[in-house]
Parts: structure tokens; sequence; C-alpha cells
């Protein structure tokens, strides 16, 4: 039968020249206490180099484990430290814990996994830590996967800001085509964004094929300045000129709407949504009434059709018969007499050449999408993010695609007996 000592050398994951010399229980606490030592006269070396070392002191070191049952559980040991030739004192390793961590390495793992599933205050209450611990153990998860990560994809780019608050403050977000966030930075000058080209190599950016972004000129200007033929890799995302189109849209019948009530005609009234959907995706009775609207709203009507056409314009392949296009649509768009129509088209005509470079490259920046969706849920169930670091830790944690888990973790789930 199974003694406690070598149960929880199992449960720990330990083996020589590592033993359990005992178990303790503190009632007042309601804490189980694990013993660890290591054996006389085990050799011991430089954590840094591998090199063999005397043994200079030791210290009393302590780790919070997994809970025994409904008691709080410590790791206690006397770690010894060596005088290296070259390195000078060291504290050797243990395998049980991560070198710094104030918890073992299934504890640490547990938590990464929990706050996969729920938030930090959740886990917080949840394994008895303060807040503080649970963002400790989040940002090291992140070093670790970071330093882990290989060589990026990053054939195709993507790059958004993502608002951090209310305050018009933002963060720059880089990813790659698999969705994995790349880069985290301050605001959204052309540093925040040059910061990360700055971190390729030459090699590296030569691999890059297309960069979806959208017209946001220091993102532009940063690009231009680090990336080799930049002018033929910028993608401007179809989802942001829609955006644009829309808007434009929305400002004409928000005019035609004063005019009309004004008259005693409530023709527009409560019909914001309608002109802002996308047409093939409404009913036939729902596609009706806004056809119907069209012909009774006529600025409205002409705003929504042209915004409309343009949105058809995304389905060519061919770089002359798109620019072609695009330069008909400018030419009724700037003479529709809309002035909210025209300021969109003048900044499309602008910007035009990404918006062909996105169309033959067939590059969208839906992905871009998916991760403010995924960045805004987080948001929402950590109730905001009052320290920025914080944030940008949190959306590598969730988004990065990282291997978050500590190097020991095998080690400590697979005990070689």
């Amino acid at each position: 039968m199974m003694d406690e000592t070598t149960l929880y050398e199992k449960i720990l994951g330990i083996g020589s020249p590592w033993f359990v010399s005992g178990i303790q229980f503190i009632a007042s606490d309601k804490t189980v206490e694990v013993h660890v030592e290591l054996e006389d006269g085990a050799s011991l070396s430089c954590p840094t180099c591998g090199q063999s070392a005397p043994r200079y002191d030791k210290r009393a070191r302590r780790w919070r484990h997994l809970d025994t049952c409904q008691f709080k559980t410590q790791v206690v040991a006397d770690v010894p430290r060596i005088q290296c030739p070259e390195h000078g004192v060291q504290t050797i390793e243990v395998p049980w814990a991560q070198d710094n961590s104030r918890y073992t390495v299934l504890f640490e793992a547990m938590v990464i996994r929990l706050l996969k599933e729920s938030t930090a205050s959740s886990v917080s209450r949840m394994m008895g830590l303060s807040w503080n611990a649970v963002d400790g153990i989040m940002q090291r998860a992140v070093q670790r996967g970071l330093s882990r990560r290989g060589k990026p994809a990053l054939a195709q780019l993507g790059v958004d800001e993502v608002a951090f608050q209310k305050r018009h403050e933002y963060v720059t977000v880089v990813h790659d085509a698999r969705g994995h966030v790349l880069h985290v930075a301050e605001d959204r000058s052309g540093a925040s964004l040059g910061g990360f080209y700055e971190g390729l190599t030459a090699a590296q950016k030569a691999q890059i094929q297309s960069i979806s972004m959208d017209m946001w000129p220091a993102y532009i200007r940063a690009t231009c300045e680090h990336i080799p033929e930049a002018e033929h890799k910028i993608a401007f995302d179809k989802f942001h000129v829609n955006q644009h189109l829309n808007q434009a849209v929305d400002m004409v019948r928000k005019q035609e709407h004063r005019q009309l009530m004004r008259q005693g005609d409530e023709t527009l009234k409560g019909t914001k949504y309608g002109w802002l959907r996308n047409y093939d995706d409404l009913k036939r009775n729902l596609r009706r009434e806004i056809e119907q609207l069209a012909r009774a709203a006529n600025k409205t009507g002409r705003a929504w059709v042209i915004k409309e056409h343009a949105k058809g314009l995304w389905c060519y392949i061919k770089r002359g018969w798109a620019e072609r296009a695009w330069q008909q649509w400018y030419q009724w768009a700037i003479r529709s007499r809309l002035e909210p129509v025209k300021k969109v088209a003048r900044m499309i005509k602008q910007h035009l050449w990404g918006i062909i470079n996105a169309i033959v490259l067939d590059v969208t920046n839906a992905r871009a999408e998916s991760i403010n969706s995924q960045i805004k849920m987080l948001k929402d169930k950590a109730r905001g993010f009052r320290n920025r670091e914080r944030f940008k830790t949190a959306i590598l944690f969730y988004c990065g695609g990282l291997s978050l888990m500590p190097e020991k973790y095998e080690m400590a789930t697979h005990y070689n007996g």
C-alpha cells in the first residue's frame, strides 16, 4: 500500500535526488505542508551553464500547490545555492516549479486553464489568489509563449486599432493570416506599427505579400517607410470602405429627414438601419420596403443606390477592369450633388491604389474584425481594463495562439517512478 510521502512524490512528479520527507497538517490554517528535501551528497550544478559547482548555502522556500481536497497545500523545501566560478552564487532549479515562481507548475497550469474559460476576477476568487497574483501568472505565460514562438507567418498581415477605453484611446494590433496576434503596441501612431516592422529582418520583410489595413495615414506612412514595394502590398479593407459609405448614406438620410419633417412628412422616421443593412441579406418584403423608400426619399435613395453599387465592385479579378469600374463609380458619385457621398468618393479616389490591391490580392480584414470581436468580449467579461499593459497582455494571452504552459509541466504530469 502506498504511503503518503510516496503519494505526494507521484503527485508532484519528483524523484531522486529529491524526495518528500514528511507531510504536516496545520489545522489552524487549514493547510497541508509537503516537505521536500534533497538527498545528501547529491551533485549540484549551475542553472546557467550546467557545470558542477560546490554548495554555497541554502534558503527556505515555499510554493503554493493544488489543494489537497478542501485544504490549501504548500510545498516547503530548503533549496541549495551554489558558487559557480563563472556565474557566481546561483539558486539551483527545482523540478516542481519555474524559476522565481511562488507556485508549482501544476498550480500555474491550472490557473492558466481556468483563465482560458473565465475572468481574472473569477479565477482570483476560485483559487484564493490576489488579482495581482493571477495577473503575474498570466504575464509569465505570455512571456513564455512569446519566447517559444517560432518564425511567424508573415505572408499576409492585418493591422487594426482597437479601442482601449472610451476616451479615444487605442492600441495597435498586428495579426497573421491564421488570426494570431503577433504584436500589440501603444496608441495608433506610426511608431506603434513601425516598432513591429523594425523587429523584422530584411528576409522577413521580403516575405510579406499583403498588409490589410484601414486608411489611417500613420499606418500607411509607417508601412511605406519600412516595407519594400509597400504601395503594391497595402490593401485597404473592404469593411472600412463600406463603413465610410454607410456613414455617408446616414448623413444624407439625416439631412433629408430634417427637411421632410419640416413639411410634416415622416417617411424616413425609424428607417436608419434599413439603409445600412446588406441588401442581399434582406428578406423579400424588406427589400420591397427599402426600394419604395428609395423612390419616396430621393436623396437618401440615390445615396443608397450609389453605396450598394460600390459594394458590388469588389468582385473583379483583373486590375485594369477593377480600376475602370471604380473610376466610373467615382464619376457617378462626384456628380450626385450629395456632399457626404462626394466626400467619401474623394477619399476613395485618393486611396484607390490600395483598394485595387485588396481586390487583386483577394485580401480582406475579416480576421481583424473577428479578433476585434474577441477583444471586445474579453473587455466586457473583465468590465474594462484600467491598465494598458494588462490589456495588451490579455490580448496576447487569448488571441496570440501562444504555447502558455510552464516548461516543466510535462515533467510534473508524467512521473517516472
